[in-house]
């Protein structure tokens, strides 16, 4: 059975959400590393932030499964924090690094 939405709605919510510091969003800064929904509709997240001490380590994941938690279908959310690779400018898509002057 195919997932109940497919991972481009989570992307689209991914793209709806910022980096309170940086006027990007967090998918376009490259802080998502991976998306997985499963076929009952649950999506797990693999993502980075920006440092190790970024002043939202605590909301910033919790307000991610909450907005992708409320996709119709969805059965909930789970992010999981990692810092290997560590984030660098490099996983900026070529948009975010233009927005923010770096081309």
């Amino acid at each position: 059975m195919p997932a109940p939405f497919p991972k481009s709605t989570v992307i689209d919510v991914l793209k709806s959400i910022f980096d309170p510091e940086i006027p990007v969003d967090i998918y376009e800064l490259g802080l998502i590393y991976e998306v997985k929904v499963t076929d009952d509709g649950f999506v797990h997240i693999e993502m980075t932030l920006t440092s190790p001490n970024c002043p939202v380590a605590e909301s910033l994941p919790a307000d991610v499964e909450d907005k992708v938690g409320k996709i119709d279908g969805a059965t909930g959310a789970k992010v999981n924090i990692v810092f290997d690779p560590p984030w660098t400018q490099d996983l900026m898509s070529e948009e975010a690094k233009l927005e923010l002057g770096f081309l």
